[in-house]
């Protein structure tokens, strides 16, 4: 490869690559499937010569064991916007924590609070003009390179070149490592019947040429499979999924209708499919821009007909959203969820979906035996994390119905969340929240 002769003093190996941090080091990483997944799978191999490394994390895939063993924890500590499974479990270990964020502000906020010294991606390798694309993520990424006294990336043929906002010169990158590893996808998982109940409902709010933000996981999908039958949707959202490209290859979703960003679809970030990322590859209809400006309330705006759907581990009865957390342990993260919520009902014609399911199944602590409980619950677990404002919600949607809550009082809010509860438990939420005095 020429460029690589032309460039060569920039390659290095993974050992040389981990030679460069230092104690104290503040490590920014990509998000999702642009991290650099062969650094981070060595990284715990210098745990010997550095002490309170951060890595920076948002999404991660990678179960690596410099945060993972609690062997290393003297040596690194994670700092996460967005925890996956294997950060769940790793929190245990006490050097797994989270930074509070709307998503749009992740960088802008971080790099307030800590210069990056070293920020560590994924890209192409760069083309015969020195250009890279960041391929899978500009949630951050872009915005943070810029700033970091150091930048070294791992190079992969097989990720796609996006196009957007994705493109770095190789003279913004002090190195490069080269990989040759699939890329980390995110599986098609079929919708459930209730995940599939739950997309019907949402879909019959959705009209012929909306603009849709669809978030991660099976009622999304679900959502999105419902969607087959619609004309001219468009797309402005922060995750590019496998179900918003079969909706554009069925040429569902074409963009035509949009009043900003005409045929184009517009994100911050894509995970999922082989088949996604093909169809991502040298795609002019994809605009894969920097998440400051996507995930910002006033961009999204700008799109008439904007409707956001999201999803929530738990509702109170005058809708708070605890969407990150079980009471005090963190699952997942606020993420784009206010940046998009809000955006879509500042939007002409704008609307905004909370989905869950009624019921999960749980442990009890005493009897050690799986129960059923209410989602729908007169006020959230002690220490649940508020993601979404009781003034930001607009529709709340299980496998029982739809509760529309913009403008509503206390009193319609917990009527209307009681309806769509689990049958089983809608007298008992009935008499706890007259025992609270939010219903008379």
């Amino acid at each position: 490869m020429r460029e690589k002769e032309v460039f060569k003093e920039k390659y290095l190996t993974i050992d040389e690559a981990l030679n460069l941090i230092k104690t104290e080091d503040v490590i920014v990483t990509g998000l999702g499937a642009a991290e650099p997944k062969e650094i981070l799978k060595n990284l715990h191999k210098i745990s010997d010569r550095v002490k309170d490394v951060t890595v920076t994390t948002c999404l991660p895939l990678e179960p690596a064991e410099y945060y993972m063993d609690a062997r290393y924890k003297d040596s690194f500590k994670m700092d996460g916007w967005f925890f996956t499974a294997p950060m769940r479990k790793a929190q245990r270990n006490g050097n797994v924590y989270l930074i509070p964020n709307h998503l749009h502000l992740t960088a802008f906020k971080r790099q307030f609070h800590k210069k990056t010294n070293i920020y560590m991606g994924t890209a192409t390798p760069p083309d015969k003009h020195g250009y890279l694309s960041l391929s899978l993520s500009n949630i951050y990424e872009k915005r943070v390179l810029k700033e970091a006294d150091l930048v070294i990336l791992e190079i992969n043929k097989n990720y796609p070149r996006t196009l957007g906002d994705m493109e770095i010169h190789i003279s913004d990158v002090d190195y490069l490592v080269e990989t040759d590893y699939e890329v980390p996808t995110l599986p098609d998982v079929e919708p459930n019947e209730k995940d599939l109940i739950i997309g019907k409902y949402v879909a019959e709010r959705i009209n012929d040429g909306d603009c849709i933000q669809l978030g991660i996981g099976g009622i999304p999908n679900a959502v999105a499979a419902s969607l087959m039958g619609k004309k001219d949707l468009g797309i402005h959202t922060e995750m590019f999924t496998t179900g918003m490209m079969k909706l554009v290859k069925a040429g569902v979703a074409t963009g035509k209708k949009k009043n900003f960003n005409n045929g184009k679809h517009v994100a911050g970030f894509a995970l999922g499919t082989k088949e996604l990322y093909d169809f991502l590859d040298d795609n002019p209809s994809v605009m894969m821009m920097d998440g400051y400006w996507t995930n910002d309330p006033y961009v999204i705006a700008q799109n008439d007909n904007q409707v956001s759907i999201n999803t929530t581990l738990e509702v109170d009865l005058t809708g708070q959203c605890a969407s990150e957390s079980l009471g005090p342990f963190q699952f997942s993260a606020t993420g784009g969820q206010a940046d998009t919520a809000v955006g879509s009902q500042m939007s002409k014609n704008g609307r905004s979906f909370i989905t869950l399911y009624s019921t999960a199944m749980v442990k009890n602590k005493e009897t050690g035996e799986r129960e059923e409980i209410s989602k729908i619950v007169p006020f959230l677990k002690q220490g649940a994390a508020v993601s979404l404002s009781r003034n930001d919600v607009d529709m709340v949607v299980t496998e029982y119905g739809v509760a529309e809550l913009r403008g509503t009082n206390i009193k319609e809010r917990v009527e209307r969340l009681i309806n769509i509860a689990h049958p089983k438990f809608r007298e008992e939420l009935s008499k706890q929240a007259k025992e609270l005095g939010i219903l008379y």
